[in-house]
């Protein structure tokens, strides 16, 4: 199988991802989180860094609820191109309805 090249929005896109997961994950360690979604701490790195830009979309979802975060709001954030200065997304991510209650 032979696995195309990324496209600039791809790879733009995996680094609004990483910023992202490491916003969300805060102050919990990356084992820690790690092992709630059931990845390795190596594919997490990976993804928060931007090295995994695309990474499966039920590895996404397992991170997500690990974090407490709404999908629809990490697909928003993560698709959106505009960012400020200090490579945060414009607009915060909104939690679970069920973890912010």
């Amino acid at each position: 199988m032979v696995r195309l090249s990324l496209t600039p929005a791809e790879v733009e896109r995996g680094e609004r991802l990483g910023v992202l997961l490491r916003r969300a994950r805060g102050c919990r360690s990356m084992l820690d989180v790690a092992l709630a979604a059931r990845i390795s701490p190596e594919t997490l790195r990976k993804i928060e860094s931007g090295r995994v830009a695309t990474p499966a979309f039920p590895t996404i979802a397992a991170l997500a609820d690990a974090l407490g975060l709404s999908l629809d709001a990490v697909w928003a954030d993560i698709s959106r191109p505009e960012r400020t200065g200090e490579g945060r997304s414009a607009l915060p991510v909104a939690r679970h309805a069920s973890l912010t209650s």
